[in-house]
């Protein structure tokens, strides 16, 4: 059976990196038979070329189309000259929003009250359509959960910035603010989102959670339907 490789960013805070292995056991527990490894682009180890080494569907454990899905990813794949493919990253997609909302929900938030806002905050890009995505993600959450209102928000590069969209729910008459995470693990930006909520009620990353396991499992079967991996 063909490897999966889950290559994620990477970060100088260990807890990243515990996340991603925690998501990655989850993965494991799905399809024992799969021999899954997990690896990361900086920062930390292992890199991609320590576990790149034969034909492998190489999944991007990303949540949008910025500079690593479309740039690092890649280049780190070709440096190792090894056959293999590279799926699609993990967003956007349904399953991340309802993670999103569950960890929502661990925190204490309903859907229908009418007193909160909710800021839906991501790490932010040069790249805008990667910004927009979350943006659709945030405007389609105001249609559908009965909240004041919601807006995306990012932690860094793109606006609005968390402050800036805490003000926005508050002139539309949100009492109260919650900050989803659009975060797969956390570290220094998620940190960063923490402290400018003030005292906001902050949900956690979505890491470990089973749907985020099973679209990466969904990734690498859509990779393998459609192509053939060089034995």
């Amino acid at each position: 059976m063909i490897p999966l490789v889950a290559v994620a960013h990477g970060s100088r805070d260990p807890r990243s990196a515990a996340s991603i292995h925690a998501l990655l056991d989850v993965v494991r527990s799905l399809r024992p038979e799969l021999d899954v490894r997990g690896c990361f682009l900086d920062l930390c180890a292992p890199r991609l070329d320590d576990v790149l080494l034969g034909p492998a569907v190489v999944v991007p454990l990303l949540l949008g189309k910025a500079y690593h899905a479309r740039v690092d990813v890649p280049a780190a794949v070709a440096e190792t000259r090894v056959p293999a493919v590279v799926t699609d990253v993990l967003g956007p997609d349904p399953r991340l929003e309802s993670a999103a909302l569950r960890r929502l929900s661990e925190a204490g938030v309903s859907f229908g009250d009418r007193s909160l806002g909710v800021v839906l905050a991501g790490a932010g890009s040069s790249h805008a359509p990667a910004n927009e995505a979350v943006a659709r993600v945030a405007r389609r959450w105001a249609r559908e959960s009965g909240w004041a209102g919601v807006e995306a928000a990012f932690a860094s590069i793109a606006s609005p910035t968390v402050p800036e969209a805490v003000e926005r729910l508050k002139a539309r008459g949100a009492s109260r603010i919650a900050v989803a995470s659009w975060f797969l693990a956390p570290g220094l930006l998620p940190d960063k989102v923490a402290r400018l909520a003030g005292d906001a009620v902050v949900a956690r990353p979505l890491g470990d959670d089973v749907e985020v396991a099973q679209l990466v499992l969904d990734r690498y079967d859509f990779a393998l339907a459609r192509q053939t991996v060089a034995a």
